[in-house]
């Protein structure tokens, strides 16, 4: 069983607070604040790891799915984009929005969207945000 940690660190209150994680590999790491998270500010947030988790999760898992179907890729490029909104008193993810490139020979458009739609189904990310955040999955071959 793998097990990825990581740690962050918060200091002050929420508007004029700071805040730092890093991954335990040391591949990661970066500053965030209310800023970078609410405003639009430069630098990352939390949502912005979600979304990198999601569309590196997916390539893996639809790259494998082609390979195990005998079409396997040349190159498999996703983008995410992880939407957090006010609701009520507080502040909750509302949507994914992945879009899959994949450049694979000896396979359709339509059996590439068969494909990636079930990578997203097996995706462990996918499973970890499925029935709460809503996904919108667009995939498409490129030559």
């Amino acid at each position: 069983m793998a097990t990825s940690k990581a740690s962050a660190v918060w200091e002050g209150g929420l508007r004029g607070g700071k805040g730092s994680f890093k991954g335990a590999s040391g591949a990661i790491g970066g500053d965030y604040s209310f800023r970078t998270r609410f405003e639009g500010a430069p630098g990352t947030n939390p949502e912005e790891l979600i979304a990198a988790a999601h569309a590196s999760c997916l390539s893996m898992a639809l790259s494998a799915g082609l390979e195990a179907a005998g079409t396997p890729p040349t190159r498999i490029a996703t983008s995410a984009a992880c939407t957090i909104e006010k609701i009520g008193d507080g502040f909750r993810i509302t949507g994914m929005k992945l879009e899959v490139r994949g450049v694979v020979k000896g396979l359709d458009q339509a059996a590439f969207a068969t494909a990636a739609e079930n990578a997203k189904k097996g995706c462990p990310v996918s499973q970890a945000l499925m029935n709460n955040v809503p996904m919108q999955l667009d995939a498409r071959l490129e030559s």
